[in-house]
């Protein structure tokens, strides 16, 4: 069985993701996007749907990105 990097349990069902040639190795959803999901520069949450971005910075939101400056986001049109 393999092991979860991120919780450390044993699971017949665990996975593979491959991101940027380093293949990690989980037991859920959840441990992936903790190991691998970026986080917000505002809220510090973690990013798991498209997000922003401005100048290689990510934002969960246009709310976030506001908040630290960015004014050219916006959520709806």
């Amino acid at each position: 069985m393999n092991v979860c990097e991120v919780c450390g349990n044993r699971y017949d069902k665990a996975f593979q993701v491959t991101r940027q040639g380093v293949t990690h190795i989980f037991d859920s959803f959840e441990c992936a996007i903790q190991a691998l999901a970026p986080t917000c520069d505002h809220c510090g949450c973690r990013v798991i749907g498209h997000g922003v971005e401005k100048d290689n910075v990510i934002y969960c939101c246009a709310h976030c990105a506001e908040q630290k400056g960015v004014t050219e986001m916006v959520d709806r049109a």
